[in-house]
């Protein structure tokens, strides 16, 4: 149970340091570089926040975007317009220029380069979206500090503990010794 104990420490805490260090990452990208989505090799993830690629995606979905150099009539896309991403399919090519529509739309978008393109949605996971949007949120990150430091700071007491434990068995061993040596020297 202990070990079991350990690992499920360790998990956690890792698990907020990625999220913590994703979340700077992601931070760096957008304020400095102006990327809404940075691909670290070749993916990138995003929330759906809208439902315009009903019913295939809906709001709070986690969508996998993977870059791809050859795009078709058919794919469904993430492109960055300023500094927001838009997920919709693709309905036309004309060499450099890509038109797209969300599904539930009515009207196609302008169409864009395609450097603008980030990528090809490759996989979905539904409704995932709403726990990365809180831990992404000062409120989740704050949750997920105090968190850690609780973890951290719970193992240190119970390893304290432990020690002292230890300590104090070590300490009866010896007063036990020095017990058995004067009663063997009388």
């Amino acid at each position: 149970m202990k070990k079991f104990k350990n690992i499920m420490r360790i998990i956690l805490i890792s698990f907020t340091a990625i999220v913590i260090g994703l979340k700077l990452y992601s931070w760096n990208a957008e304020t400095l570089v102006g990327n809404a989505m940075p691909m670290p090799f070749g993916y990138g993830s995003a929330v759906v926040l809208s439902g315009s690629m009903e019913p295939e995606l809906s709001v709070n979905d986690v969508i996998i975007v993977h870059d791809d150099d050859s795009y078709k009539i058919g794919d469904v896309i993430v492109y960055q317009k300023g500094s927001e991403l838009i997920v919709h399919r693709i309905i036309d090519i004309d060499d450099e220029t890509i038109t797209t529509k969300g599904d539930a739309n009515n009207t196609s978008d302008e169409p864009i380069n395609k450097k603008n393109i980030k990528g090809t949605v490759v996989f979905t996971i539904p409704f995932l979206g709403v726990i990365v949007n809180f831990l992404k949120s000062t409120v989740g990150i704050i949750i997920l500090i105090i968190g850690a430091f609780f973890l951290m700071e719970m193992s240190f007491r119970r390893k304290k503990e432990q020690d002292n434990q230890d300590i104090d068995a070590i300490k009866a061993e010896i007063r036990r010794l020095k017990n058995e040596h004067s009663t063997e020297s009388e």
